[in-house]
């Protein structure tokens, strides 16, 4: 996982979003002002709700730069499941095989399997161990698994550093 490339990506939406809100918006803004009344103008109420989408987006954008940049990731633990591992589950029912890799909410993916550290399913993987059983409140109802391994963040890196990971 690779916080510099969420920060990148945060940080280039904010730059075409605050792009828009000082030169796009308040042209659009001026040209609504030039077809007349304002009072009766679609397009001016239209240019108004964006103005303050993009406001709010922005000042979100910001805030979740500064507390992403705020992370230290030596103090993530090396001995139990936290941001960035990688974990490997075992259904107690069908004796199925599931991975997860927990990540912040902006990357979640599904399809991967990269699943956030706030949604449901990661908080009740944060803090476990291998061996240990795990209950998940899911849409169909509460499931158990077994927690067979995991791989930290830090073993996660550690790996790619020396040409062992993907």
């Amino acid at each position: 996982m690779k916080i510099d490339a969420l920060l990148d990506g945060l940080r280039a939406e904010f730059n075409k979003l605050d792009r828009e809100f000082k030169v796009d918006i308040p042209k659009k803004i001026q040209a609504a002002r030039e077809l007349g009344d304002l009072r009766e103008s679609g397009e001016y109420e239209t240019i108004k709700d964006r103005q303050g989408f993009v406001k709010a987006r922005m000042s979100f954008l910001q805030q979740r730069i500064a507390e992403i940049s705020k992370i230290d990731l030596r103090a993530i633990p090396k001995d139990r499941v936290a941001l960035g591992s990688t974990v490997h589950l075992v259904d107690e029912e069908s004796g199925e095989e599931s991975v997860y890799t927990l990540v912040f909410p902006e990357l979640m993916d599904s399809t991967r399997g990269w699943i956030s550290v706030a949604s449901p399913v990661g908080r009740s993987l944060i803090g476990k161990q291998a061996g240990d059983r795990v209950v998940m409140n899911m849409p169909s109802g509460t499931k158990a698994f077994e927690m067979m391994r995991f791989q930290t963040l830090h073993e996660s890196s550690q790996a790619n550093s020396d040409g062992t990971g993907s």
